[in-house]
Protein backbone atom coordinates (compact mmCIF):
# COMPACT_ATOMS: atom_id res chain seq x y z
CA UNK A 1 0.00 0.00 0.00
CA UNK A 2 1.29 3.80 -0.88
CA UNK A 3 2.35 6.00 2.15
CA UNK A 4 -0.60 7.48 4.31
CA UNK A 5 -0.02 10.65 2.74
CA UNK A 6 -0.90 9.68 -0.45
CA UNK A 7 -4.50 10.30 -2.16
CA UNK A 8 -3.99 6.84 -3.90
CA UNK A 9 -3.75 4.98 -0.46
CA UNK A 10 -7.01 6.64 1.28
CA UNK A 11 -8.65 5.75 -2.11
CA UNK A 12 -7.22 1.87 -2.27
CA UNK A 13 -8.72 2.13 1.72
CA UNK A 14 -12.09 2.92 0.53
CA UNK A 15 -12.12 0.45 -2.47
CA UNK A 16 -11.30 -2.45 -0.22
CA UNK A 17 -14.14 -1.44 2.24
CA UNK A 18 -16.51 -1.94 -0.01
CA UNK A 19 -14.99 -4.95 -1.54
CA UNK A 20 -17.67 -7.68 -1.97
CA UNK A 21 -15.77 -10.05 -0.96
CA UNK A 22 -14.49 -9.20 2.17
CA UNK A 23 -15.20 -5.68 2.56
CA UNK A 24 -16.99 -4.37 5.48
CA UNK A 25 -20.54 -4.95 5.94
CA UNK A 26 -21.68 -1.43 7.08
CA UNK A 27 -19.87 0.12 4.39
CA UNK A 28 -21.17 -2.19 2.05
CA UNK A 29 -25.03 -1.83 3.01
CA UNK A 30 -24.53 2.51 2.30
CA UNK A 31 -25.59 3.99 -0.63
CA UNK A 32 -25.56 7.72 -1.79
CA UNK A 33 -28.78 8.80 0.46
CA UNK A 34 -27.34 7.06 3.54
CA UNK A 35 -24.12 8.75 3.66
CA UNK A 36 -25.34 12.23 2.41
CA UNK A 37 -26.40 12.96 6.63
CA UNK A 38 -22.79 12.09 7.12
CA UNK A 39 -21.50 14.42 4.90
CA UNK A 40 -23.49 17.28 6.10
CA UNK A 41 -22.42 16.21 9.85
CA UNK A 42 -18.58 16.09 8.67
CA UNK A 43 -18.50 19.58 6.94
CA UNK A 44 -20.48 21.44 10.33
CA UNK A 45 -17.88 19.55 12.60
CA UNK A 46 -15.32 21.45 10.40
CA UNK A 47 -17.05 24.43 10.72
CA UNK A 48 -17.31 24.04 14.34
CA UNK A 49 -13.29 23.29 14.83
CA UNK A 50 -12.30 26.66 12.64
CA UNK A 51 -14.68 28.36 14.72
CA UNK A 52 -12.97 27.28 18.16
CA UNK A 53 -9.62 28.23 16.19
CA UNK A 54 -8.24 24.07 16.92
CA UNK A 55 -5.89 23.38 14.07
CA UNK A 56 -4.74 20.06 14.98
CA UNK A 57 -8.91 18.89 15.04
CA UNK A 58 -9.43 21.15 11.80
CA UNK A 59 -6.91 18.45 10.57
CA UNK A 60 -8.80 15.89 11.49
CA UNK A 61 -12.12 17.04 10.53
CA UNK A 62 -10.89 17.71 6.97
CA UNK A 63 -10.08 14.19 7.04
CA UNK A 64 -13.10 12.95 8.05
CA UNK A 65 -14.74 15.56 5.15
CA UNK A 66 -12.76 13.81 2.53
CA UNK A 67 -13.24 10.58 3.12
CA UNK A 68 -17.03 11.79 2.88
CA UNK A 69 -16.02 12.72 -0.95
CA UNK A 70 -13.86 9.54 -1.37
CA UNK A 71 -16.90 7.30 -0.05
CA UNK A 72 -19.13 9.01 -2.41
CA UNK A 73 -16.65 8.84 -5.48
CA UNK A 74 -16.13 4.87 -4.72
CA UNK A 75 -19.88 4.48 -4.71
CA UNK A 76 -20.18 6.30 -8.13
CA UNK A 77 -17.54 4.48 -9.69
CA UNK A 78 -18.46 1.02 -8.96
CA UNK A 79 -21.98 2.06 -11.16
CA UNK A 80 -19.55 2.78 -14.14
CA UNK A 81 -20.66 7.12 -13.53
CA UNK A 82 -17.63 8.43 -12.25
CA UNK A 83 -14.82 8.49 -10.22
CA UNK A 84 -12.38 10.09 -8.02
CA UNK A 85 -10.54 11.16 -10.64
CA UNK A 86 -13.07 12.79 -12.23
CA UNK A 87 -14.31 14.59 -9.18
CA UNK A 88 -10.66 16.02 -8.98
CA UNK A 89 -10.97 16.94 -12.93
CA UNK A 90 -14.47 18.23 -12.68
CA UNK A 91 -13.15 20.91 -9.81
CA UNK A 92 -10.39 21.79 -11.76
CA UNK A 93 -12.14 22.79 -14.53
CA UNK A 94 -14.46 24.72 -12.72
CA UNK A 95 -12.26 26.81 -10.73
CA UNK A 96 -10.26 27.88 -13.88
CA UNK A 97 -13.35 28.44 -15.97
CA UNK A 98 -14.18 30.71 -12.86
CA UNK A 99 -11.64 32.68 -12.71
CA UNK A 100 -10.82 34.11 -16.19
CA UNK A 101 -8.99 36.82 -13.99
CA UNK A 102 -6.57 34.77 -13.19
CA UNK A 103 -6.00 32.16 -15.93
CA UNK A 104 -7.31 33.99 -18.64
CA UNK A 105 -7.41 37.80 -20.31
CA UNK A 106 -10.13 39.48 -18.20
CA UNK A 107 -9.43 42.04 -15.96
CA UNK A 108 -10.81 42.93 -12.48
CA UNK A 109 -10.53 45.78 -9.69
CA UNK A 110 -12.00 44.27 -6.77
CA UNK A 111 -13.83 41.43 -5.17
CA UNK A 112 -17.20 42.76 -6.53
CA UNK A 113 -16.40 41.76 -9.90
CA UNK A 114 -15.24 39.10 -9.25
CA UNK A 115 -18.25 37.93 -8.40
CA UNK A 116 -20.39 39.55 -10.53
CA UNK A 117 -17.99 37.24 -12.92
CA UNK A 118 -18.40 34.09 -11.27
CA UNK A 119 -22.44 34.44 -11.30
CA UNK A 120 -22.19 35.42 -14.87
CA UNK A 121 -20.11 32.30 -15.81
CA UNK A 122 -22.51 30.44 -13.41
CA UNK A 123 -25.91 31.91 -15.16
CA UNK A 124 -23.82 30.71 -19.06
CA UNK A 125 -23.13 27.14 -17.47
CA UNK A 126 -26.41 26.85 -16.34
CA UNK A 127 -27.85 28.13 -19.70
CA UNK A 128 -25.22 25.41 -21.65
CA UNK A 129 -27.09 22.63 -20.00
CA UNK A 130 -30.59 23.97 -21.00
CA UNK A 131 -31.70 25.35 -18.44
CA UNK A 132 -34.01 27.67 -18.87
CA UNK A 133 -34.54 29.86 -15.27
CA UNK A 134 -33.04 33.60 -16.11
CA UNK A 135 -33.61 34.83 -12.50
CA UNK A 136 -31.14 36.84 -10.35
CA UNK A 137 -32.18 33.75 -7.87
CA UNK A 138 -31.24 30.56 -10.09
CA UNK A 139 -29.17 28.21 -9.05
CA UNK A 140 -29.50 28.48 -5.30
CA UNK A 141 -29.41 24.86 -4.00
CA UNK A 142 -32.89 23.82 -1.68
CA UNK A 143 -30.85 21.19 -0.32
CA UNK A 144 -29.27 23.67 1.82
CA UNK A 145 -29.96 24.51 5.16
CA UNK A 146 -32.29 27.14 4.92
CA UNK A 147 -30.60 29.91 7.23
CA UNK A 148 -27.80 29.55 4.65
CA UNK A 149 -29.98 29.71 1.43
CA UNK A 150 -32.25 32.56 3.05
CA UNK A 151 -28.52 34.82 3.05
CA UNK A 152 -28.11 33.24 -0.40
CA UNK A 153 -31.19 35.03 -2.08
CA UNK A 154 -30.93 37.89 0.11
CA UNK A 155 -26.99 37.81 -1.66
CA UNK A 156 -28.60 37.34 -4.39
CA UNK A 157 -31.22 39.99 -4.71
CA UNK A 158 -28.74 42.76 -3.51
CA UNK A 159 -26.28 42.35 -6.60
CA UNK A 160 -29.86 43.73 -8.65
CA UNK A 161 -30.27 46.56 -6.23
CA UNK A 162 -32.86 45.06 -4.72
CA UNK A 163 -31.92 45.68 -0.77
CA UNK A 164 -32.12 48.05 2.07
CA UNK A 165 -29.09 50.54 1.93
CA UNK A 166 -27.96 50.08 5.68
CA UNK A 167 -29.23 48.08 8.84
CA UNK A 168 -31.64 50.90 10.47
CA UNK A 169 -34.67 49.62 7.57
CA UNK A 170 -34.06 45.98 8.37
CA UNK A 171 -34.29 46.68 12.34
CA UNK A 172 -37.28 48.59 11.70
CA UNK A 173 -38.96 45.70 9.70
CA UNK A 174 -37.97 43.58 12.17
CA UNK A 175 -39.49 45.27 14.56
CA UNK A 176 -42.02 45.20 12.60
CA UNK A 177 -42.45 41.46 12.35
CA UNK A 178 -42.07 40.90 15.90
CA UNK A 179 -45.37 43.05 16.26
CA UNK A 180 -46.96 40.57 14.07
CA UNK A 181 -45.81 37.88 15.28
CA UNK A 182 -46.73 38.83 19.07
CA UNK A 183 -50.64 39.74 17.85
CA UNK A 184 -50.36 35.84 16.53
CA UNK A 185 -49.61 34.52 19.93
CA UNK A 186 -52.36 36.25 21.25
CA UNK A 187 -54.77 35.14 19.02
CA UNK A 188 -53.33 31.70 19.82
CA UNK A 189 -53.85 32.48 23.69
CA UNK A 190 -57.61 33.12 23.05
CA UNK A 191 -57.95 29.73 21.58
CA UNK A 192 -58.20 30.15 18.28
CA UNK A 193 -56.13 27.85 16.05
CA UNK A 194 -53.81 30.25 14.15
CA UNK A 195 -50.41 27.84 13.81
CA UNK A 196 -50.58 28.18 9.93
CA UNK A 197 -50.05 31.91 10.83
CA UNK A 198 -48.13 31.42 13.79
CA UNK A 199 -45.88 29.44 11.54
CA UNK A 200 -45.49 32.08 8.57
CA UNK A 201 -44.78 35.21 10.49
CA UNK A 202 -42.21 33.43 12.80
CA UNK A 203 -40.47 32.51 9.35
CA UNK A 204 -40.75 36.61 8.31
CA UNK A 205 -39.20 37.11 11.87
CA UNK A 206 -36.38 34.58 11.44
CA UNK A 207 -36.02 35.53 6.85
CA UNK A 208 -35.29 39.02 8.69
CA UNK A 209 -32.90 38.40 10.88
CA UNK A 210 -30.69 36.38 8.31
CA UNK A 211 -30.97 39.55 6.50
CA UNK A 212 -30.00 41.85 9.23
CA UNK A 213 -26.80 39.33 9.91
CA UNK A 214 -25.61 39.49 6.43
CA UNK A 215 -25.69 43.84 6.67
CA UNK A 216 -23.97 42.99 9.79
CA UNK A 217 -21.19 40.70 7.40
CA UNK A 218 -22.25 37.92 10.86
CA UNK A 219 -22.43 34.38 9.44
CA UNK A 220 -25.50 32.99 10.64
CA UNK A 221 -24.86 29.89 11.77
CA UNK A 222 -21.46 31.31 13.18
CA UNK A 223 -23.54 33.57 15.10
CA UNK A 224 -26.27 31.17 16.26
CA UNK A 225 -23.01 28.03 17.43
CA UNK A 226 -21.84 30.82 19.45
CA UNK A 227 -25.07 31.34 21.01
CA UNK A 228 -25.63 27.92 21.76
CA UNK A 229 -22.10 27.43 23.16
CA UNK A 230 -22.90 30.20 25.39
CA UNK A 231 -26.56 29.01 26.58
CA UNK A 232 -24.43 24.87 27.06
CA UNK A 233 -21.78 27.00 29.13
CA UNK A 234 -23.80 29.09 31.29
CA UNK A 235 -26.78 25.98 31.50
CA UNK A 236 -23.87 24.26 32.58
CA UNK A 237 -22.58 25.82 35.49
CA UNK A 238 -25.99 26.21 36.76
CA UNK A 239 -26.37 22.96 37.44
CA UNK A 240 -23.13 23.09 38.99
CA UNK A 241 -24.30 25.59 41.16
CA UNK A 242 -27.61 23.58 41.67
CA UNK A 243 -25.35 20.86 42.66
CA UNK A 244 -23.08 22.93 44.52
CA UNK A 245 -26.97 23.88 46.77
CA UNK A 246 -27.54 20.07 47.13
CA UNK A 247 -30.67 20.90 45.48
CA UNK A 248 -31.54 19.51 41.73
CA UNK A 249 -32.16 21.60 39.14
CA UNK A 250 -35.80 20.54 38.43
CA UNK A 251 -36.60 20.98 41.91
CA UNK A 252 -35.99 25.07 41.56
CA UNK A 253 -39.09 26.86 40.57
CA UNK A 254 -38.39 29.37 37.53
CA UNK A 255 -37.23 32.32 39.90
CA UNK A 256 -34.48 30.19 41.31
CA UNK A 257 -33.42 28.84 38.26
CA UNK A 258 -33.19 32.72 36.91
CA UNK A 259 -30.86 33.50 39.82
CA UNK A 260 -28.93 30.79 38.94
CA UNK A 261 -28.42 32.10 35.36
CA UNK A 262 -28.04 35.75 36.49
CA UNK A 263 -25.22 34.25 39.29
CA UNK A 264 -23.59 32.09 36.07
CA UNK A 265 -23.47 36.17 33.84
CA UNK A 266 -22.09 37.05 36.77
CA UNK A 267 -18.88 35.45 37.44
CA UNK A 268 -18.36 35.62 33.90
CA UNK A 269 -18.48 39.60 34.15
CA UNK A 270 -16.34 39.36 37.08
CA UNK A 271 -13.88 36.57 35.31
CA UNK A 272 -13.37 38.85 32.36
CA UNK A 273 -11.96 41.95 34.29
Amino acid sequence: MSELNDIQTLLQIMARLRDPKGGCPWDLEQDFASIAPYTVEEAYEVADAIDRNDLPELKDELGDLLLQVVFHAQMASEQGAFDFGDVVASISNKMIRRHPHIFGDTEVSDSDEVLANWDEIKRSERAAKGEQDGSALAGISRGLPEWLRATKLQSRAARTGFDWPSPAPVLDKLREEIDELQAEFEIAASGQDNQARLQEELGDVLFVCANLARHAKVDVGTALRHANHKFERRFRAMEALAVAQATPMSALDLAAQEALWQAVKQQEKDAAR
